[in-house]
């Protein structure tokens, strides 16, 4: 008997694949300074070049959206990864 039934809180596959794939990025870049600062400058080339001898497994899209990001720090790089857009230092504007 089959079950009609999908449980759509349940993440897909890919998705799960990919939050693994961040968690790594993300470690390596915490326990690792100059693996973090290289991710920061140059997030194609940290991508591609792995941490500790092992790839990062990414599809090619989520490795270009990644690669795309521009952030000065770790925090704001983790927020655009997990696709939050970028802060802005903007303040409310007060009307004259």
């Amino acid at each position: 008997m089959s079950n009609i039934f999908i449980d759509y809180m349940q993440p897909s596959e890919k998705t799960m694949d990919n939050e693994r794939e961040y968690s790594r990025i993300m470690t390596a870049a915490v326990v690792n300074e100059r693996f973090r600062k290289l991710l920061l400058s140059n997030p194609s080339l940290a991508l591609k070049s792995g941490y500790g001898g092992e790839a990062f497994n990414l599809e090619s899209e989520e490795s270009e959206r990644i690669s795309a990001i521009k952030a000065t720090s770790l925090a704001e790089f983790a927020r655009q990864m997990n696709g939050c857009p970028p802060r802005t230092n903007m303040g409310l504007l007060a009307a004259d």
